[in-house]
């Protein structure tokens, strides 16, 4: 008999950020109040592309039954991470367009949680653009964008994950202020 995999939550931070982002802690502390802390993954994503991928993969192998959970850059990580394993993402005011956002940020650049400083480059740019997912599956994923977000467009991500489960929200910012409201959804989509 062929044991099946537990359901998993697989947190992708976003640029510059880390997992003691707020989003991070407070669905890590969730799923610890219910007694499922070690369904919760959330590594320090390293700044390179390459890298940050890798490093999410090396959690699927082991908890393959992942829901993909990703925010900012960690959606346009999440994205390319679903269509490739076949998973359910949650996606919070994700960087549809990373490529092109990020090339402003070529350069120093420091981590806003442990302040390290690492530099951000041309080829990580180019790492960017080899993820770019030409065609989604637009069952897989559930948007959560909030309208006022003052770093990216939030309509370029309802253009691009139409026909998926979509909540667009009045106001807010680039953190996803509502964002404690949807974490009981959030948990309960992952089968958790």
């Amino acid at each position: 008999m062929t044991a099946v995999a537990a359901p998993s939550l697989l947190y992708l931070h976003g640029f510059r950020s880390s997992p003691q982002s707020w989003k991070a802690r407070l669905l890590g502390a969730a799923l610890a109040e219910r007694g499922l802390a070690d369904r919760f993954h959330c590594p320090a994503l390293s700044p390179d592309p390459t890298v940050a991928i890798a490093q999410a993969e090396a959690i699927l192998a082991d908890h393959p039954a992942c829901t993909l959970v990703g925010s900012s850059l960690g959606g346009y990580y999440a994205t390319w991470l679903a269509e490739r394993h076949g998973l359910p993402a949650v996606l919070v005011n994700p960087a549809v367009l990373a490529p092109l956002s990020l090339e402003a940020y070529v350069g120093p650049q420091t981590n806003l949680y442990s302040g390290e400083v690492f530099d951000f480059t041309a080829a990580h740019i180019a790492a960017l653009r080899a993820l770019e997912v030409p065609r989604i599956t637009p069952g897989r994923y559930w948007l959560l964008v909030e309208a006022g977000d003052e770093v990216l467009d939030y309509r370029e991500a309802v253009r691009r994950y139409a026909g998926g489960r979509q909540t667009v929200l009045a106001g807010g910012d680039h953190s996803f202020t509502r964002f404690p409201e949807f974490v009981p959804q959030i948990i309960e989509s992952c089968g958790l």
